[in-house]
C-alpha cells in the first residue's frame, strides 16, 4: 500500500510495475515511497518508475477524485524516457492504462486536454480570439508539441477491463471481479487490489503543513505553494490574495483543501479563483473547490477558460456547459487592467503548452498602486527566443510584449523558475528591479547564484502590500448572528455581539460525546470538525455555524464531539444566556424543533460537511417530515430523502442495490439520468421516518450535488450493469 486507495504491483518477470489508484500527486507518493528512483545508464540519468495504470471504477470518492493520470503519464512519457528520441528506455513501449471502458475513455479524454488543452484555431476563434491572433498562438503550440498535435492512443495504450481476465502484457491477465476490486494474475500466482476507501477515509497528500491563523489584510499575498507536480515536501506553485475582507485563491493545484484547513480557511470564505491554466499542478483542485455551498466565482480570459472547461467535463464526464454549474464564469480581457471589486487584475499571454495567463493584481493606495505579478508558467529566454526565430512581425512583436511584462518591475513578483522547456529561470530576472522577487515553481533548494536574484519562502508566509486599520469585528459577528437569528430584535444581535471571543488552538475538544456543552459557540474564524466514530460521522463546519445549540437548550448531553481542525476563533455564549434569550423570543417550541433539524443536518453525509449556518437555516426550514411504513415505495421523483429513523433499500429490476441508514440520503436532482436510473425503487425496510426536499433547492449548493453525483455513479453503475444483463 503506497497511501490510502493507492496501492503498487509489480511483476519483475514480465516487466510491468501497475500504479493501482491515481488519486492527486500520487507521484510523489512514489518518490516519498521509493517506487520512483534515478537510474543513470549510458550517461544519461533518468527515473524509474511505474509503466501502468490501473484506475478507479468510481471517480468520485469521500468527495475526492480518485482518477487523475496527467502526472503519473508525464512522469512516464518524460522523466522515465519512454517518449523520449533515443532514450535508452525508450524501447517502443507505451504507458498502459486499464479500468472500466467509461474511466479510461474520459481519462483519454482528460490527458488529451491536459496535453494540449484547445487543439484548433477554430476552437481559439470560438472565445473571441481574432484569426490571426488564433494562428499564431496555435503556431506556438505546435512548437512545444514537437510540430503537431497527436492522438492519446500513439503514446498510451488504453485497456478497458470487464468482467472475464484479459492479457495485459503476455503471461499477465487482470480480471474484474467486484466492484472496484481487480484480480492480477501472472504464473499461477495471483493478488487482489481492492481501490474503494472507507468511508471516513480520505485521499492523503505527500507531505505536512504547518498549522496558521493568517490575517485578512487590506491587500496581502499568502504563499501556499512554492513547489511543482515533483516535489513531495511542499504544494504546487500558489497563492491566497486577501483584499477588502475577501479571499481569492491563484489556481487551484492538488490537494487544495489540506491547503485551506492548515491556513484555517473554509472554502466557503473564498470569494474567487484567478486561473491561469489547465495543468494539474495548477487545476486538479477544481475537483474539491466544488465542496463549497455556493458556486465560487470563476477568473480566467475565455481562452483560459474554454481550456480548462474543455478538461474538467471530460475528467468529470459531463456537458462542457455544465461548468457553469459548479462555478460562476467571470471573464478576464487579456491585456487589460480589470476590476473585480476594487482589486485590478490584468492577464498577460505566456508561452505554454496549454492555453496561459501570468497575472498581475494591483491596489489603489496612498503613494499609487501596491503591485503583485504572479508568473506561473512562464518560459525561459532561450526558449522564447527559439520559439519566436521563425515569427512573423506580429509574433516579433508578441514577444517583445511577453518580455515587458515578464521583467515589469513591481512590489512582489513570483517567478516560476522550473527550467526546461516549458518553465522559467531565475537567471532571466537577476536584473529585475521589482521590490522583493519570490523564487517558486521548483523542487529543488535555491542555488547562491539564485539567493543573489531572490527569495524562498515557506508555507503560509504573508508579504503585506496594504496593512488593514485597526477596524471593529462587531459588524462580522453581528452578520453572522444575523444569518442564524434573521427574526429577532436588533437589540438581542448587539447582546449576543456582546459576549467574548476566545482562540483555541487544532485539536482543543470544544464539547465532548456525551457530556453538557459549558458553552454555546458561533465559529468566527477556522474549522470545527464534528467526530462520531461510531455512527462515522466525520464533518466539517464553517465560520458562521454555531455548537451547543439544542444540548444547551434543552440540557441534554452532545451527540458528537466538537474539535478545532485548525486554529480557531469562536464567540462565547452562555448556556443560560441563550435560554433565556429562546424564552425571550416566545417561540420556544418553534425555535426546539428547527434547532433539532439543524443539528440532525449538521450530522448527516449530505448536509453535514462545509455549509454554512445560514444555508443549513434556510434548508432545516424547508424540510417536509414524511413516515414510511415497512415495505411501502417512498416516492422521489426528483427529491431527495434524508433519513431520520430506521432504512430504505435502493432496488432495481427487483434486486437490492444497496441500504441507506439515519443519516444517509437516496434520490437525485433534476439534472441527474442514464440507464436504468427510472427504474430504482427506494422501499422502507422498516417503518421510516425521512424529511423530503425537492432536489432543485440543493442544485445551487455545489458540494451537495458532489455527494449526489458520487452516489448516483456508483448506483447508476449496479443498475446499468442489470440491464444489460
Amino acid at each position: 500500500m503506497i497511501s490510502n486507495g493507492v496501492y503498487w504491483v509489480e511483476v519483475p518477470e514480465r516487466d510491468l510495475r501497475i500504479l493501482c489508484g491515481c488519486p492527486a500527486d500520487t507521484t510523489k507518493h512514489l518518490m516519498r515511497c521509493g517506487f520512483i528512483n534515478v537510474i543513470e545508464r549510458g550517461g544519461i540519468t533518468y527515473e524509474s518508475g511505474p509503466n501502468a495504470i490501473l484506475l478507479s471504477d468510481v471517480s468520485i470518492q469521500n468527495g475526492d477524485f480518485a482518477n487523475l493520470a496527467e502526472f503519473p503519464v508525464l512522469q512516464m512519457l518524460y522523466r522515465q524516457g519512454m517518449i523520449i528520441p533515443n532514450h535508452p528506455n525508450n524501447t517502443g513501449a507505451r504507458p498502459i492504462i486499464l479500468g472500466t471502458p467509461e474511466q479510461v475513455q474520459a481519462q483519454r479524454d482528460y490527458i488529451y486536454r491536459g496535453n494540449y488543452g484547445l487543439v484548433s484555431e477554430e476552437e481559439m476563434i470560438a472565445t473571441g480570439l481574432d484569426k490571426a491572433t488564433a494562428a499564431e498562438y496555435m503556431r506556438i503550440k505546435k512548437v512545444f508539441a514537437f510540430g503537431s498535435i497527436r492522438s492519446p492512443e500513439e503514446l498510451i495504450c488504453f485497456h478497458g477491463i470487464r468482467n472475464e481476465p484479459e492479457e495485459i502484457v503476455p503471461g499477465v491477465s487482470i480480471e474484474r471481479v467486484a466492484d472496484n476490486t481487480y484480480r492480477i494474475a501472472a504464473d499461477g500466482d495471483y493478488v487482489e487490489v481492492c481501490l474503494n476507501l472507507d468511508r471516513t477515509e480520505q485521499y492523503k497528500p505527500s507531505y505536512i503543513l504547518s498549522q496558521h491563523k493568517i490575517k485578512q489584510e487590506y491587500f496581502s499575498i499568502v504563499h501556499t505553494g512554492e513547489g511543482d507536480g515533483w516535489d513531495q515536501q511542499r504544494p504546487c506553485m500558489a497563492s491566497i490574495i486577501t483584499f477588502q475582507e475577501r479571499l481569492y485563491l491563484i489556481d487551484a493545484g492538488p490537494s487544495v483543501m489540506h491547503t485551506l484547513t492548515a491556513l484555517g480557511i473554509s472554502a466557503n470564505q473564498i470569494d474567487g479563483i484567478f486561473h491561469t491554466h489547465a495543468h494539474d499542478d495548477h487545476f486538479a483542485g477544481l475537483t474539491s473547490m466544488v465542496r463549497t455551498d455556493h458556486r465560487l466565482r470563476y477568473y480566467a480570459t475565455p481562452l483560459v477558460r474554454a481550456s480548462v472547461a474543455k478538461k474538467l467535463s471530460a475528467l468529470m464526464s459531463f456537458p462542457e456547459e455544465n461548468f457553469a454549474d459548479y462555478f460562476d464564469p467571470r471573464d478576464l480581457v487579456e491585456g487589460e487592467w480589470n476590476n473585480v471589486e476594487g482589486l485590478e487584475v490584468k492577464p498577460f499571454f505566456s508561452p505554454h503548452p496549454v492555453e496561459t495567463t501570468a497575472m498581475f493584481f494591483r491596489a489603489l493606495w496612498e503613494d499609487g498602486y501596491k503591485t503583485y505579478a504572479h508568473l506561473a508558467d512562464i518560459c525561459t529566454m532561450k526558449q522564447l527566443t527559439a520559439i519566436m526565430k521563425d515569427g512573423s512581425a506580429p509574433a516579433r512583436a508578441l514577444e517583445a510584449q511577453i518580455l515587458k511584462n515578464y521583467f515589469c518591475p513591481v512590489d512582489i513578483k513570483k517567478i516560476d523558475a522550473g527550467g526546461g522547456m516549458i518553465h522559467g529561470d531565475a537567471e532571466d530576472f537577476r536584473h529585475d528591479q521589482s521590490g522583493r522577487i519570490v523564487v517558486s515553481h521548483r523542487s529543488k533548494p535555491l542555488t547562491p547564484r539564485e539567493k543573489e536574484i531572490g527569495a524562498d519562502t515557506a508555507f503560509g508566509m504573508q508579504d503585506i502590500l496594504i496593512k488593514a486599520s485597526n477596524s471593529a469585528r462587531k459588524p462580522m459577528i453581528k452578520a453572522h448572528l444575523r444569518h442564524n437569528f434573521p427574526d429577532v430584535p436588533e437589540y438581542d444581535i448587539e447582546m449576543f455581539a456582546n459576549c467574548p471571543t476566545r482562540s483555541f488552538s487544532i485539536g482543543s475538544i470544544l464539547s465532548r460525546k456525551g457530556t453538557q456543552p459549558e458553552r454555546v459557540y458561533l465559529l468566527l474564524h477556522g474549522l470545527i470538525e464534528i467526530v462520531n466514530a461510531e455512527e462515522g460521522v466525520a464533518n466539517l463546519l464553517t465560520p458562521g455555524s454555531m455548537v451547543g445549540e439544542i444540548d444547551s437548550l434543552m440540557d441534554t448531553p452532545a451527540e458528537h464531539t466538537y474539535r478545532a481542525a485548525s486554529f480557531i476563533e469562536v464567540l462565547e455564549v452562555a448556556p443560560s444566556m441563550y435560554r433565556n434569550f429562546i424564552e425571550r423570543q416566545d417561540r420556544d417550541d418553534t425555535m426546539r424543533e428547527h434547532l433539532q433539524r439543524k443539528q440532525f443536518l449538521m450530522g448527516t453525509f449530505l448536509l453535514g460537511d462545509r455549509i454554512d449556518g445560514a444555508t443549513l437555516n434556510t434548508i432545516a426550514r424547508d424540510l417536509e417530515d414524511v413516515h414510511i411504513r415497512k415495505g411501502e415505495t417512498a416516492l422521489v421523483q426528483k427529491r431527495v430523502l434524508l433519513i431520520v429513523e430506521g432504512k430504505l433499500a435502493i432496488r432495481c429490476k427487483d434486486k437490492q442495490i444497496t441500504e441507506i441508514r439515519a443519516g444517509g440520503a437516496v434520490g437525485a436532482s433534476h439534472h441527474m439520468s442514464g440507464p436504468g436510473i427510472d427504474a430504482m425503487e427506494y422501499v422502507a425496510l422498516e417503518d421510516t421516518r425521512v424529511f423530503r426536499l425537492p432536489g432543485a433547492i440543493l442544485d445551487d449548493i455545489p458540494i451537495v450535488r458532489w455527494k449526489l453525483l458520487e452516489q448516483f455513479h456508483r448506483v447508476r453503475r449496479v443498475c446499468a450493469a442489470l440491464f444489460q444483463g
